[in-house]
């Protein structure tokens, strides 16, 4: 949700978007949000070189062009795959794709899963 966040507010702004989301979440304990906040931040720091890669793999798609929902699908898995050693690469892709069955539009998963075929090669 909070990746989400970052296409629709300025940076300056995410850290009280990351403090109106927690207070969302019910008996959110220390060590958890602690980690949510580390993981978050390191993605939105590391976006222009996520979207970078992904724009390079994306023939005939613009960034500005994909779904939003598909666009953070795309970044959380590309960051996990790349940048997360505790993540296997085929369960941040497995993970992408059935994320984007829930979220995304008919064509998502396979976009998604297409998008992410790609980028590990």
């Amino acid at each position: 949700m909070m990746l989400f966040l970052t296409q629709f507010h300025d940076e300056a702004e995410l850290e009280n978007q990351y403090e109106l989301f927690c207070e969302q979440i019910e008996n959110l304990e220390e060590s958890d949000n602690a980690y949510i906040h580390d993981r978050v931040f390191d993605i939105i720091s590391k976006l222009d070189v996520i979207d970078k890669e992904i724009s390079e793999k994306t023939v005939d798609w613009e960034i500005s062009r994909m779904a939003k929902v598909d666009l953070t699908i795309l970044r959380l898995a590309y960051y996990e795959i790349k940048f997360d050693d505790d993540v296997p690469e085929n369960v941040a892709i497995n993970e992408a794709v059935e994320i984007a069955k829930i979220y995304g539009g008919d064509n998502s998963p396979s976009f998604v899963n297409g998008v992410l075929a790609k980028l590990v090669k």
